[in-house]
């Protein structure tokens, strides 16, 4: 059996409503006082990733292969360069996110368990989620949708309960005056929105599973679609719900942003119910790195003689060792000091590769006019030049205001490059 429109549709929605919306407001205060501005973002963030998923939609109807980037570089440009995207895909797309997910998940459940070790916690979840996920495609299915659903009714019930319960809403506006609109095109802007757009992250999961899925042809560019705009609306509910029944003074610089505003919605002593209600949340979405990821490297496994054993699949055909490979990675990265290093340039890395393939719509209409598109981007080209441009603007302003780490990105792109020299000289 193939995977269903609404098995991969969770993944996708799973797979961006991560740490990073629960996250990020505290930083953004920081800077910005306006839920015109906050909203504004997030919004900005949502359209980026809805005109990269109809780009993506385009790619994969056309070249429908699992394995996401690494599929679609390979075809457009050169194995070098889809090899070198699966190699960034495989380490810091899926591998480290999902240790930081799992750490994430492991302390926020340690709150009400004090007991229990936030590491151990995370390596059983990797664990149990890697059972379920190499056994056959129906335990896959229903273990993602199962936790992609209780995901989004938590959030809704979190917001609506919230909103009621709250003793009063914060005096914040949301409509824009002068001073909005001048903040909107400053570099402070285009910093935060770095880490929106890293919050967005994964609207692009359906196609690593393209090969996979039910007629792709017609139904990925649905899945892609719909799953950017759910969890674009999602994102807004959340962050005016965190305004309304939080203070700005009490979340600017922290981090715990749902412990803080549930404490102010429902009283202090909601900390370990809060806890626990985000720990389930951050299942759905480890659940979906493990069975997204993987992909990427059993295609390397097919292409590539020296990785031939990646490919290896069960009986379900499900690609175990692939599936074990990322796993055991993650459980590196929750185990050693290096995760928080690793992610601070992963926006930048993996910003690369997208940039580089939404690009590639534009190649192919020119290069292969006549190659057999089942779903065309609408108003074409101006999604993906709008893709294209807030995206490089994003990258350049790492690459000025955060130097370092955008060294470190370009190393991690040229260490794929020269393992790709190694790879094909084993053919």
């Amino acid at each position: 059996m193939k995977f269903t429109p609404r098995t991969v549709l969770a993944v996708v929605v799973a797979n961006m409503i991560g740490a990073g919306v629960f996250t990020s407001l505290g930083f953004q205060l920081l800077e910005f006082r306006s839920g015109f501005v906050i909203l504004a973002l997030w919004a900005v963030g949502g359209v980026i990733a809805l005109c990269g998923a109809l780009s993506y939609a385009e790619l994969g109807a056309a070249l429908p292969r699992s394995g996401g980037e690494y599929n679609f570089l390979s075809r457009i440009y050169h194995p070098s360069i889809g090899f070198v995207a699966g190699w960034v895909s495989a380490t810091i797309g899926f591998a480290a996110p999902t240790a930081l997910i799992a750490l994430t998940f492991g302390a926020y459940l340690q709150a009400a368990l004090p007991s229990v070790s936030s590491d151990w916690l995370a390596a059983a979840l990797i664990a149990l989620l890697t059972l379920a996920h190499s056994s056959t495609r129906t335990m896959s299915a229903r273990t993602q949708t199962w936790f992609t659903g209780v995901k989004v009714a938590l959030i809704l019930v979190f917001c609506v309960s919230a909103l009621q319960v709250a003793p009063q809403w914060q005096a914040i506006s949301f409509a824009p005056n002068a001073a909005d609109l001048e903040q909107l095109t400053g570099g402070a802007f285009a910093v935060a929105l770095i880490y929106v757009a890293y919050a967005y992250t994964g609207w692009n999961a359906a196609t690593y599973l393209s090969g996979e899925i039910e007629n792709p042809e017609r139904s990925l560019s649905k899945v892609l679609l719909f799953g950017t705009l759910i969890v674009t609306l999602l994102y807004l509910l959340l962050n005016a719900t965190f305004l309304l029944v939080a203070p700005a003074e009490a979340m600017a610089g922290h981090a715990e942003i749902g412990h803080i505003a549930a404490a102010h919605a429902f009283g202090s002593g909601a900390g370990n119910v809060m806890g626990v209600m985000l720990a389930l949340l951050f299942i759905s979405t480890a659940s979906a790195m493990i069975m997204a990821g993987p992909r990427t490297l059993q295609c390397l496994g097919e292409d590539f003689a020296v990785f031939s054993v990646l490919a290896r699949k069960n009986a379900h055909g499900v690609p175990t060792v692939a599936i074990l490979v990322q796993s055991a990675l993650s459980l590196v990265f929750v185990f050693t000091a290096t995760l928080e290093q690793v992610l601070v340039f992963a926006g930048f890395t993996l910003g690369v590769s997208t940039f580089l393939t939404v690009l590639g719509v534009l190649v192919l209409r020119v290069r292969e006019g006549a190659l057999v598109r089942p779903y065309r981007v609408p108003w074409y080209p101006l999604p993906p030049i709008l893709f294209l441009l807030l995206t490089g603007w994003t990258l350049v302003y790492i690459a000025f205001e955060r130097p370092s780490e955008a060294l470190w990105g370009g190393a991690i792109i040229a260490l794929g490059g020269l393992l790709y020299v190694f790879s094909a000289r084993s053919v």
